[in-house]
């Protein structure tokens, strides 16, 4: 190789390291699976961010010190405490590994028991430096079959962190009773129709089946985009909603088009919409980004997660994928080309306190449908996003 090409090869970035959140409520069950994940080798090469080392009780033997607030495990895990800023936790592990003095491949971090995913998740996509050097591989919430339905109905962060997962463990099914483990596993599908479930007890919960389970897999050169987004999950289960409700009545059928005629409105999960918007027709990139602007900045609290495939105006042959949490946005990656033959725009959004029906006119506004519920010239012409009123003069 030439030297120009050298110099070349040397400036180009490094493939983003994986990082997966492990999450769940206290007594879960979260140290427990890290000690079973930590012994399979296809964790060997893996930096373990943990928030207080003397709180988590790892069972591998210590055997080497590797810095201040690192050791490496027997396993040849990596594991380094988090007793500040996540940031900082993030980037000395980069810097460590760039001067040669540790390596991995992967980064899992485990959360406390009452943290929200969602700022740890901001945190990876709005960092300048660490949105280049990290990707969010996935997040696992771990649930306790025998406690899980009343930490939910108690504590609205375990409903995020299950509404949010890309993976759900079933701790402690051998201690429940057959009405115990029916019941959560039904709630948690409810609640998060595209999540797998798999049950730690059965051997279920491996790494083969939690790592991967993101949007970019290095082994393949076209993302697999299906699996990332499940859209179909998310669907079919607004579909059986729908369904549901139209067989006990309207009267049950709330403004975000879920049935909850046995779901008390009062329990957390009755504030968690997930649904599909879907179009046709390419978007014009500006209005697409005008519409993800102004959907972070009025409901940005309010949105647990976005990730969605999108058809461009521009180019319509390379769609970008976009990926969000609350008000932090991912910079938009453009596909090489379709992963496959549906070349529609899917958006999945996952909602706290946010009716289906406030999203989804938002976004019909913007590419141009026009309400079915109002007369064709109110909705062609006074449109809100219009100024002056809303009538395009």
């Amino acid at each position: 190789m030439s030297a120009t090409g050298a110099s070349v090869s040397r400036r180009e970035p490094p493939t983003p390291i994986p990082l997966t959140v492990l999450t769940g409520f206290l007594g879960a069950g979260k140290t427990t699976l890290l000690n079973r994940l930590l012994k399979d080798p296809a964790l060997g090469e893996t930096a373990v961010i943990i928030n207080e080392f003397g709180d988590v009780a790892l069972d591998h033997l210590l055997v080497e010190y590797v810095g201040d607030n690192m050791v490496l495990l027997q396993s040849g895990c990596l594991c380094c405490t988090m007793r500040g800023d996540l940031v900082d936790a993030l980037e000395t592990l980069l810097r460590d590994l760039d001067n040669g003095r540790c390596t991995f491949r992967r980064v899992l971090l485990e959360t406390t028991g009452l943290a929200d995913p969602a700022p740890v998740l901001q945190t990876a996509m709005a960092h300048p430096y660490l949105v280049m050097r990290y990707r969010l591989d996935g997040v696992i919430a771990v649930v306790d079959a025998v406690n899980g339905e009343a930490t939910l109905d108690g504590h609205a962060e375990a409903v995020k962190q299950a509404a949010m997962a890309d993976r759900i463990v079933l701790s402690k099914t051998d201690m429940a009773d057959a009405a115990q483990r029916t019941g959560i596993a039904a709630r948690l599908h409810a609640l998060n129709p595209a999540a797998t479930i798999l049950d730690a007890a059965n051997g279920e919960a491996t790494a083969e089946r939690l790592l991967n389970c993101g949007l970019y897999d290095p082994s393949r050169k076209i993302p697999d985009v299906r699996k990332w987004l499940a859209e179909e999950a998310y669907a079919d289960a607004h579909r059986h909603d729908l369904g549901h409700a139209h067989a006990h009545g309207h009267e049950h059928v709330h403004e975000h088009g879920h049935d909850h005629h046995h779901l008390d409105r009062n329990r957390h999960d009755a504030h968690i919409a997930s649904f599909v918007l879907t179009a046709d027709a390419a978007i014009p990139a500006g209005t697409l980004e005008m519409f993800l602007e102004l959907l972070r900045a009025n409901y940005g609290a309010k949105l647990l997660r976005i990730k969605g495939i999108v058809k461009l105006a521009e180019m319509p042959d390379t769609p970008v994928v976009v990926h969000g949490v609350q008000h932090v946005f991912h910079p938009t990656a453009r596909l090489e080309r379709w992963p496959d033959d549906d070349h529609r725009t899917r958006i999945v959004v996952i909602t706290r306190d946010l009716p289906e029906r406030v999203v989804r006119e938002l976004f019909e506004a913007f590419i141009g449908i026009a309400a079915p519920d109002r007369p064709d010239r109110a909705a062609l012409t006074d449109n809100p996003l219009v100024p002056f009123g809303g009538i395009d003069r």
